[in-house]
């Protein structure tokens, strides 16, 4: 659909146009490198921390590592020949991005400690105002703010009362020594395992509060010798065939078979987890207190090569009866035992359907994003919204989130953005997003595929929006490729 306020005729070629980049985590940095590629180096960078990184700059537990594959999560444009495992660590991921954004000269651009408040369209133009006081205004507005940067906490009676140090697993207090004490860790995610893999030999007693169990796929993390390292920097065309190899086995044997509940090679990852279970956890009642009742894959996978051993050392101990309350001394559970703890760890995850907000984002003829999203975050192909003009997304609601690389959608979506925004900078409009028809039939299409994923086939877990459906991508990575090669136009409503 396309809507014109005055005669059909094309504007001339635009060179004048401005760009407000909110973030520098993993997007934001893309955002301004591939702007710059294009010959577009009018842009601000907004940072509401004091360093760039995102997610990796957010979370330093004990631990943190990527479930993605250290050179498929790695820019295409800037392989690293430095992995030093498989799986790459949260600092050394946050190194990686630090050295990007300087070899590409885009850290010098950054400015720090200005989170973005407001942004209002005006007058065809974006208008922001930031927490310093400063106001700035763009022709465009690039979100990369990202997903997991909102912690959530559990609602837990007396969760203030406890005595001794407690934080979030993303707000880690690297000053609370946690050598020989008791140590408790709220949650069973992805991050909960990394902490109590870390952890355990450590602590005098670590007790994990769980609620619900989690399938474990096992991995094995190895090293990259120095020989293989030295090869990668003589030959880089060898680490773009591991990128190659590592996405197609993704893509092809969990990526793309998520949409489809009933897929065999589904049924496979669930019997290679309970093979995992069953030959890692000795103890028959601590193996079956670790057995979840829903099918793999149904939450995200959780990746581990040392938890079940971890969590069967002396000094461990799994709680899986439910808490009452949290008091001075530690957690007090329905069958009235105190845990009696130094430190708590909440490893409770994210609000995940925040995205841009709390900011205020006002649009055309005054709709706000609150307003629009009053029910769930939905984006048509998860980067536009109607009546936000010039406004794009990277990795909003909707996209493919389950157990990828979050880079490669990065990267393909801005491909995608890119060919909007040409639309304007060649003068054939002066403002597009998607129209309320196209979000609409989307948004249909896709409530109604996500019936059929395995997301959908028994079980809680934040891919869920607050009607109970699966949020995320639920068709096939191929098709995500597909839709993000070029914008159907006639989706659009331009000015």
């Amino acid at each position: 659909m396309t809507t014109q306020t005055e005669p059909a005729r094309p504007d001339s070629p635009r060179s004048d146009l401005r760009f407000l980049i909110l973030g520098a985590g993993m997007s934001g940095i893309l955002t301004a490198i591939k702007l710059r590629e294009a010959g577009l180096n009018d842009f601000a960078i907004y940072e509401k921390a004091d360093r760039l990184g995102g997610t990796w700059r957010e979370n330093e537990y004990a631990g943190v590592a990527c479930d993605v594959p250290a050179h498929m999560y790695t820019y295409s444009f800037a392989p690293n020949p430095e992995w030093s495992n498989r799986f790459a660590a949260g600092a050394e991921i946050q190194e990686y991005f630090e050295g990007v954004a300087h070899r590409y000269g885009i850290d010098e651009l950054i400015q720090y400690g200005k989170e973005v408040r407001r942004c209002e369209f005006v007058d065809g133009r974006w208008h922001v105002e930031l927490s310093d006081g400063s106001t700035d205004v763009g022709d465009f507005v690039i979100a990369a703010t990202g997903v997991l940067h909102h912690p959530a906490y559990p609602d837990i009676d007396g969760v203030d009362d406890f005595g001794g140090a407690a934080f979030h697993s993303a707000r880690w207090d690297h000053d609370v020594p946690l050598e020989g004490k008791r140590v408790g860790v709220i949650g069973t995610g992805s991050t909960a395992i990394q902490i109590v893999s870390a952890l355990v030999d450590r602590v005098a007693e670590l007790s994990l509060f769980q609620r619900t169990a989690q399938w474990v796929m096992p991995i094995e993390n190895p090293a990259y010798s120095e020989e293989e390292k030295a090869e990668f920097r003589r030959r880089p065309e060898a680490m773009e065939e591991i990128r190659a190899e590592v996405t197609k086995v993704f893509t092809e044997r969990f990526a793309n078979i998520l949409g489809d509940a009933e897929s065999p090679l589904l049924e496979a990852i669930h019997t290679a987890c309970e093979e995992n279970l069953e030959n890692s956890v000795k103890d028959p009642v601590l193996r079956e207190r670790l057995r979840p009742d829903y099918r793999a894959a149904c939450k995200r996978l959780i990746m581990s090569e040392d938890f079940y051993e971890a969590i069967q050392h002396p000094n461990a101990n799994l709680v899986t009866e439910e808490i009452e309350r949290i008091e001075a001394g530690g957690i007090r559970t329905r069958d009235g035992e105190l845990h009696e703890l130094d430190v708590l760890i909440f490893a409770t995850g994210f609000r995940v359907d925040r995205f841009m907000r709390p900011m205020e984002v006002i649009g055309r003829d005054g709709v706000t994003l609150e307003d629009a999203w009053r029910e769930n975050p939905s984006a048509y192909m998860a980067i536009t919204v109607p009546s936000f003009p010039n406004l794009f997304m990277l990795n909003g609601p909707n996209g493919p989130v389950g157990n990828f690389s979050l880079i490669d959608v990065a990267e393909l979506q801005f491909s995608y953005i890119m060919q909007l925004i040409e639309q304007v900078r060649s003068g054939s409009c002066r403002e597009l997003s998607a129209s309320q028809e196209a979000l609409e039939r989307f948004d249909s299409e896709r409530k109604e595929a996500a019936k059929h994923t395995i997301w959908a086939s028994g079980c809680k877990s934040w891919y869920l929006d607050s009607d109970g459906i699966p949020a995320a991508w639920p068709w096939t990575f191929d098709r995500f490729r597909e839709e993000m090669d070029k914008p159907h136009l006639d989706d659009f409503e331009t000015r």
